[in-house]
């Protein structure tokens, strides 16, 4: 079995990367599960996906410190789910950080960095995508989920393969945006 956590904002395709996976999944013939726990706000609050994939998945929600994988869309929502990470998990991290509303508020001059080097003393398995030059390649910051889809399946830490997800996107996603997505799943796969 592989639990994974997807962690972002709002607005950001958390819920619809987390669907894609358990499509790609569920069409190698695995089962899977999925839920999710969406913040107060549409756009902006805190917006977490479990997705478990294998063949004997009792709940959808996964328990702390089993995590194979968290897809961090957000640096401090990556670090909020880390008590989900079991010793041995990986992180994908998008290194461009939401700035949340309190800190709009407040004047804050959060930037992310701070939460990223957190994860870097904590996680072994941790990779920083940039998402950002990864959207302007393809023409749109609507592409960061797919992207951080490629960089996610790079590692091995899912039961599916770059092919698997291409499938599930071509099935899902139309066609006006089918090329700039396959692109920033290539591009995510791709990225070092």
């Amino acid at each position: 079995m592989v639990d994974c956590i997807l962690a972002g904002v709002g607005g950001q395709g958390t819920v619809l990367a987390s669907k894609i996976i358990a499509e790609a999944a569920m069409a190698k013939g695995y089962k899977a599960r999925t839920a999710e726990t969406i913040g107060m706000a549409q756009r902006g609050g805190c917006v977490v996906s479990h997705v478990r994939i294998g063949n004997d998945i009792h709940s959808p929600l996964i328990p702390h410190k089993t995590a194979d994988i968290i897809i961090g869309f957000e640096p401090a929502e990556a670090v909020r789910c880390l008590p989900y990470l079991k010793d041995t998990g990986v992180i994908i991290v998008n290194q461009k950080a939401v700035k949340p509303v309190t800190a709009s508020l407040s004047d804050s001059d959060y930037d992310g960095s701070e939460m990223l080097l957190f994860l870097r003393s904590q996680v072994e398995n941790l990779k920083i995508v940039d998402g950002e030059a990864i959207c302007s390649a393809c023409g749109s910051p609507k592409v960061l989920n797919i992207a951080l889809l490629g960089a996610a399946v790079a590692t091995g830490s899912l039961l599916i393969s770059y092919a698997d997800l291409e499938r599930t996107i071509r099935a899902k996603l139309p066609s006006r945006v089918l090329a700039m997505n396959l692109q920033a799943l290539s591009l995510g796969v791709e990225y070092d």
